[in-house]
C-alpha cells in the first residue's frame, strides 16, 4: 500500500508541481532541465496514510494500544520535520530558511518524542561505561540526535536517486535490526517507510522527473533519529549515519558554502567542481575520473549507493556477530 500509494502521489505531484511553476534546474545535466520540486509531500502522504492504517488495525482489529504512543509521537515528529522543510521548498532554493534559522526551524521536531520520554536513559558511554542520564537523555541526548540527523541527512544531496537511494538502504538496515531484536512494530514502520521511498524513488531516479527537496531529507532524518531512539539503538545508527557526519566535517571546510553538483564538460560529463574536496560527492569524482574517462551522474550514485549498503552491512554485522 505504502508502495502504491507512494508511486501515484509522485506522479500526482509531479504535475500538479509544474502547473505550479514549482520546479528546478537539474543542475548536473548540460540542457539544465526543469525538474518538479517537493516530491518529498507525496512521500509522507504515503507514509503517513499508512502508518494510520497500521494504527486502525491494530485498534479496531486486533485490540491492542501497545506503543501507540509511541507510533503517534514519531508520525508527529515526522510530520513536523516534513512541514518544515516543505516551506523551504516552497520559499525557494537559497530563498527559504538558511543556515542557523534552518537549525533553529527544526526545533518542534523534538518535542512529541521528549514529552513521552522516549528510548531508555542509560547509556553506554565510551571509557565511563554504563551511564543513567535521567532527565539529560530527553533534554539533552534527543534534541541533538534529531536535530543532528534531520539536518545532516540534507547535506548528501543533489544528484537524481541519492536522497532516496541512500535514505532506503538506511531504512531496510533498521527494518533488519528490529527484526533481530524482535521490535516489530518499528521494522513495520521503517518497512513503510522503505517501499514509500521505493514507489518515490521510481521518478527520481536518474532521470529524474521529481526532486525530493527538504520535505523528504528533513523527513527521512527524522525518522533517524526516532528509530535511534524508539529502538535503543544509538550505536547502530551512528554508524549507519557516518557518510552523512563525514559529509558533515568536509561541508564544514567550506563553511557550508560548498555545493555538492559537479563541473560539466562540454560533452555532458561530471568533473570536480572545486580544487579542495568539500563534499564525499567530490572525492569520489576525483577517484572515478581517475578510475574511468566519461563519469556519469548515474556513476556518482551508484558509487555512493554501495559504499551506504557496505557501511549498513559492515554495522550489522558489527552490532549481532
Amino acid at each position: 500500500i505504502a508502495f502504491l500509494l507512494a508511486f501515484f502521489m509522485t506522479k500526482y505531484w509531479i504535475n500538479l508541481a509544474r502547473q505550479n511553476n514549482l520546479t528546478g534546474k537539474d543542475m548536473n545535466k548540460k540542457s539544465k532541465v526543469l525538474v518538479a520540486e517537493a516530491g518529498g509531500i507525496a512521500v509522507f502522504i504515503a507514509f503517513a496514510v499508512s502508518v494510520a492504517l497500521y494504527v486502525f488495525f491494530k485498534t479496531f482489529i486486533f485490540h491492542t494500544l501497545t506503543h501507540l504512543i509511541e507510533v503517534l509521537a514519531l508520525v508527529l515528529t515526522v510530520t513536523f520535520a516534513c512541514l518544515i522543510g516543505f516551506v523551504d521548498d516552497i520559499l525557494g532554493w537559497k530563498k527559504g530558511l538558511g543556515g542557523f534559522r534552518k537549525i533553529l526551524s527544526t526545533l518542534p521536531i523534538v518535542i512529541p518524542l521528549a514529552v513521552i520520554k522516549a528510548g531508555q536513559p542509560t547509556m553506554a558511554l565510551p571509557f565511563v561505561g554504563s551511564v543513567n542520564l535521567g532527565l539529560l537523555y530527553p533534554l539533552l541526548v534527543v534534541p541533538i540526535a534529531l536535530i543532528g540527523t534531520t539536518n545532516g541527512f540534507n547535506l548528501l544531496a543533489g544528484y537524481n536517486g541519492l536522497e532516496a537511494g541512500l535514505g532506503s538502504i538506511i531504512m531496510l538496515g533498521f527494518s533488519a535490526v528490529f527484526l533481530v531484536t524482535g521490535q516489530y512494530w518499528l521494522m513495520l514502520i521503517a518497512l513503510i517507510a522503505f517501499f514509500s521511498l521505493l514507489g518515490f524513488l521510481m521518478f527520481n531516479k536518474f532521470p529524474s522527473k521529481v526532486f525530493p527537496g527538504d520535505s523528504l531529507t528533513f523527513m527521512i532524518g527524522s525518522l533517524i533519529g526516532g528509530f535511534a531512539i524508539l529502538g535503543n539503538c544509538e550505536k547502530i545508527a551512528l554508524l549507519m549515519f557516518a557518510p552523512f557526519i563525514i559529509e558533515g566535517f568536509l561541508k564544514l571546510r567550506s563553511k557550508f558554502k560548498a555545493e555538492n553538483f559537479a563541473k560539466l564538460d562540454k560533452r555532458g560529463f561530471l568533473h570536480e567542481p572545486y580544487n579542495k574536496v568539500y563534499s564525499l560527492t567530490h572525492i569520489i569524482l576525483r577517484l572515478l575520473n581517475k578510475i574511468k574517462k566519461n563519469v556519469t551522474e548515474k556513476d556518482v550514485v551508484a558509487f555512493l549507493l554501495v559504499v551506504q549498503l557496505i557501511i549498513v552491512i559492515g554495522a550489522l554485522i558489527w552490532v549481532f556477530i
